[in-house]
């Protein structure tokens, strides 16, 4: 969890994505998301977090529907939502962090 506390502890936002490889709806944002990254440059940053692969972390955030999607800043959390976005909104919410 120290690693998870490193990553969204930025001045930047950082826009995490909980996902599995099974769970078609995450599977499909993962395109939305590389057009997110590239649009937001080095003034964000998008991570990609295996539910599989971090079940403590999953458990702890109370990830339930997938995908997930939260941003955070500075340590915080600031938004947070279940469920396909496209990638327009995306990054206007991101936009109202920067």
């Amino acid at each position: 969890m120290s690693k998870f506390g490193e990553l969204i502890d930025q001045d930047i936002p950082v826009l995490l994505d909980f996902y599995a490889e099974w769970n078609e709806p995450s599977t499909s944002m993962h395109p939305v998301l590389r057009d997110v990254a590239a649009a937001l440059g080095d003034k964000g940053k998008v991570i990609k977090i295996d539910v599989d692969k971090n079940k403590e972390l999953s458990q702890a955030l109370r990830i339930k529907g997938l995908p997930t999607l939260m941003i955070y800043k500075k340590g915080e959390m600031v938004w947070r939502q279940s469920g396909e976005q496209d990638a327009n909104t995306l990054i206007g919410i991101l936009n109202e962090y920067l």
